[in-house]
This record gives structure tokens, C-alpha cells and sequence, in this order.
């Protein structure tokens, strides 16, 4: 995988450990048959109200199976589908027996946010005025929460890498 460290090697949780920001922030990024194992959420006006579950069931998945990203490098991305329905894309090193395998390709630029998550619309209508400025037709939106809600306190910052579809 050609792409930047979605983490740093500081890990002060034992959970999340620290995202790499600088790497992510206003750069293009190419995504080149990566591997994820594709879940979705509930939503109600877009807030997801089984992310836990997922997450955990993704998880797990992912673990048994031997197929996690390295720790540096591990990834999920969220898109909205609607205001009820939310995919969730949990990065793998190869497909994973019993689970929906797809790959992404394409080019994407990046932003990094800091806020919460209720500020994903803003980070949206920012992530389409970004890729407009830079003479593309914006495309499909993905998410990267990069911390749980217990280690963005922890750290005092709560870090989301923005993805737009720029292909």
C-alpha cells in the first residue's frame, strides 16, 4: 500500500493511538485495489445508532481471521448513504471468509478536521468546495473517524480524515 501511515506510533490508550494528520491534510490520494470488509449502519438523520456493534462485529472479523492492517496503517472509512443508512468500509490485508470483500480504487483528495462529529456536514460542504477549487467534479464522501469518543478526550483532540472522490 502506497499510502501515507493513518497513525502514529504513539499509543497512549492502548486503544487508538495517535493519528498522523500531517500526512492526510489537502494531499491527493490514490487508493489502488484496497481491501475492506463492508458493513452498515442505522442512521437516524444521519446519526448511527448501531456503530458500536458494527464496529465490534468488524472487528472481530477481522482479528479472527488474521487479516487486520498493520497497526499504522489500519483504516475505516464511513459514507453516508442517507439519512438512515451509513457504510462502513473496515480496512484488511485480504479478503475475509463470511464477510461482504470489495476493494476501492480510484483518486481522492484529503482534509484533515478537528471537531466533533456533529460537524460532519460542514466537513462535507468544505470537502466538495476543496475538490471544486482544484478544478474537479467532487464525488462520493467517505469519513475516517480516526479516534473512538474516549480516546479523542483522552488526547484532547478529535481528529477525522475527509476523503472526496475526485475520478
Amino acid at each position: 500500500m502506497n499510502l501515507p501511515n493513518t497513525y502514529t506510533d504513539r499509543n497512549e490508550t492502548g486503544c487508538c493511538a495517535v493519528p498522523n494528520v500531517v500526512d492526510w491534510d489537502k494531499k491527493e490520494i490514490e487508493f489502488n485495489n484496497m481491501r475492506f470488509i463492508r458493513m452498515y449502519t442505522k442512521s437516524f438523520l444521519h446519526i448511527p445508532l448501531n456503530m458500536g456493534k458494527v464496529m465490534k462485529l468488524l472487528n472481530e472479523s477481522a482479528t479472527k481471521s488474521g487479516k487486520l492492517m498493520p497497526p499504522q496503517q489500519a483504516m475505516i472509512l464511513s459514507r453516508y448513504i442517507s439519512a438512515w443508512k451509513a457504510e462502513q468500509l473496515y480496512g484488511v490485508i485480504d479478503e475475509v471468509e463470511g464477510m461482504d470483500n470489495i476493494t476501492l480504487s480510484g483518486k481522492f483528495l484529503s482534509m484533515v478536521f478537528e471537531g466533533p462529529y456533529q460537524d460532519a456536514k460542514k466537513w462535507y460542504d468544505q470537502l466538495n468546495t476543496f475538490a471544486e477549487t482544484k478544478g474537479y467534479e467532487p464525488g462520493e464522501l467517505y469519513f475516517f473517524y480516526t479516534t473512538c469518543p474516549k480516546c479523542a478526550k483522552h488526547y484532547g483532540k478529535n481528529y477525522t480524515i475527509g476523503l472526496v472522490r475526485i475520478d
